[in-house]
């Protein structure tokens, strides 16, 4: 006897148990869970490219068209973007949904190195990748400060602690660092001391590159010793590059000093970040974003946070922190602060 002929011969039965199925499946389907935000990894890389004092134009010609023609050739490449300011390029690279995003990484370092011959030379840094992820969101922010240390030193401690602390927490992706404030030697020349003296731009821009360097000198070789030799050349603060000598006028040294302003200072005095300081800049500000929904991003977050007390009493800050979280809690909680 077949299964079937159970169902032929009893066609009452088989109806009521036909209808059955599309009842329970058509409440079945009002129930089925439904996300309004789905989580989709989309294969997305940020290139980043900084040449200190060119235009958006100049960014966009030398450094960003050079990078895009590399990054063309790419296969699985959906679509490029790229945003161009003030001595940074911006390059959003997203790719098919079935690409391999450490596959393309690999190719998107090798179109990098094949256009470095087409880059400016005075780059400081060749250009940087990150694996992005648009639907990423922070879940915490960090405003940072201190009443006794400058915020360049604020900035050493997020930089180079608090923020490979944080990052390596399970559950974050990425941690951003806003409003940062590197410490920098500003020079500000004297262009009536320039005339004067006839001393050009090129010859200021020489001395700082030949007085500021930190290379390898040598040694010496004895019967019974060996010496290395060690020269301090690299200068560290302001106090430091007054002295130096610039070009020689009427057999007399022309000094840093007496043609410029020489002050401590930072990389870039337009960027700052407030929070709850009546305007006042307190120094940088920290994005960790989750990398997975749900109950990640609570646990990541509260680990994150029961590291700052420490932070703060090793290093003098005081840090204030705000909590956003993409995970579902019950309407009318909150989360303690």
């Amino acid at each position: 006897m077949h299964i079937s002929e159970l169902f032929i011969k009893r066609p009452v039965m088989t109806s009521l148990i036909m209808l059955a199925v599309m009842i329970f499946g058509l409440f079945a389907y009002r129930l089925l869970p439904v996300n309004d935000l789905p989580r989709i990894d989309y294969p997305t890389i940020q290139v980043t490219a900084n040449l200190s004092g060119a235009s958006p134009e100049t960014m966009a010609s030398a450094v960003a068209t050079p990078l895009e023609r590399q990054f063309s050739t790419i296969s699985g490449l959906d679509s490029m973007s790229s945003t161009n300011g003030q001595g940074v390029s911006i390059i959003v690279l997203k790719f098919d949904l079935d690409r391999d995003i450490d596959a393309a990484a690999l190719d998107v370092q090798a179109a990098i190195s094949k256009a470095a011959r087409q880059l400016p030379q005075d780059m400081p840094n060749p250009p940087s990748f990150q694996k992005v992820n648009p639907a990423d969101q922070a879940v915490l922010y960090l405003a940072l400060s201190s009443q006794t240390l400058p915020l360049s030193a604020v900035n050493e401690y997020a930089d180079t602690i608090i923020a490979p602390r944080i990052s390596m927490i399970s559950g974050v992706a990425q941690v951003q660092v806003n409003g940062s404030q590197k410490y920098a030697v500003r020079v500000q020349l004297d262009p009536n001391a320039l005339t004067s003296l006839k001393i050009g731009l090129d010859e200021v821009a020489a001395a700082l590159d030949r007085w500021n360097v930190n290379l390898p000198t040598g040694g010496l070789q004895g019967e019974r010793q060996a010496f290395t030799i060690q020269a301090t050349g690299q200068l560290y603060n302001a106090e430091a590059f007054k002295p130096l000598i610039v070009a020689y006028r009427g057999n007399s040294p022309v000094r840093l000093s007496d043609i410029a302003t020489v002050s401590d200072s930072v990389e870039n005095d337009k960027v700052a970040a407030w929070y709850n300081t009546k305007g006042k800049s307190t120094g940088p500000s920290f994005w960790p974003s989750s990398a997975s929904r749900g109950p990640i991003p609570l646990k990541s977050s509260t680990a994150s946070r029961s590291r700052f007390p420490a932070f703060a009493a090793r290093f003098q800050l005081r840090y204030s922190s705000m909590f956003f979280s993409t995970a579902r809690l019950p309407s009318g909680n909150r989360l303690p602060m």
